[in-house]
């Protein structure tokens, strides 16, 4: 397995495997790949694994994160926004192999720590992380109100 830093020629099969992570028909794929990998040295990245055949067959992204990143106690924090490797390329060492790119990388930058996200649901992103050394610091439940919906009357006592 060889991982190596994304480059132009591999937007279209990232944005491949990106739509199977993450498949919201409103995201625009190629354009955000090519935002990460036009801007190397700065505070986002990619890497891509690819088979001996040169194929690829997975990606992470990752950022530098300056603010307070949960169960963290130092900053900045390298966080791992995105991994996905192919099914037919699971327990091949390709994820361990981009999470180790994406470690030096942020130690590169003077991160001492590593984050990363899951689903609750998303079990299998759980035994992922777990086999690769992380921890799990919390479960968390987001909410969200639209501020720019229908207003309802408050009423007084």
């Amino acid at each position: 397995m060889q991982v190596r830093a994304a480059t132009d020629e591999d937007i279209s099969a990232i944005a491949t495997l990106r739509r199977a992570l993450w498949p919201s028909p409103e995201i625009d794929h190629p354009a955000e790949i090519g935002r990460l990998i036009r801007h190397p040295g700065g505070d986002m990245t990619m890497f891509v694994a690819s088979a001996a055949s040169g194929a690829i067959v997975g990606f992470a992204e990752a950022s530098i994160r300056h603010d307070y990143v949960n169960g963290c106690g130092t900053s900045p924090v390298a966080f791992l926004e995105g991994i996905f490797v192919e099914p037919a390329s699971r327990r091949t060492g390709a994820a361990r192999a981009l999470t180790a790119a994406v470690e030096a990388w942020g130690a590169a930058r003077g991160c001492r720590e590593l984050a990363s996200d899951a689903d609750l649901e998303n079990t299998t992103s759980h035994a992922m992380h777990a086999a690769l050394g992380f921890e799990e610091t919390e479960r968390v439940v987001c909410f969200r109100k639209d501020l720019a919906g229908p207003a309802t009357p408050m009423t007084s006592r």
